[in-house]
């Protein structure tokens, strides 16, 4: 975890989780996705440590709603695919 981490703490999850929120989530997993880089991964958005607090966040959210990482994994799938 990077210092900013340690001073901001996680970002909140919502009382309820919505189908909003978990398009949000599956944005932040995507978005911030981890890169390798000579010192370790880092948030391919924004270069911190991986993963990042969005990350995180969204992951959190997605484990909130119940998905299991397969289901996640195809929502990931669903989000980077090339549009037609």
């Amino acid at each position: 975890m990077d210092s900013i981490d340690e001073i901001l703490g996680e970002l909140p999850l919502p009382p309820y989780v919505t189908a909003e929120d978990v398009g949000l989530a599956i944005r932040a997993v995507t978005v911030h996705a981890a890169e390798q880089w000579p010192d370790g991964q880092r948030c391919r958005n924004d270069r911190a440590v991986h993963p990042c607090r969005l990350h995180r966040w969204g992951r959190r959210v997605l484990d909130q709603r119940g998905l299991t990482d397969r289901q996640m994994q195809l929502l990931i799938a669903e989000q980077t695919a090339p549009q037609r």
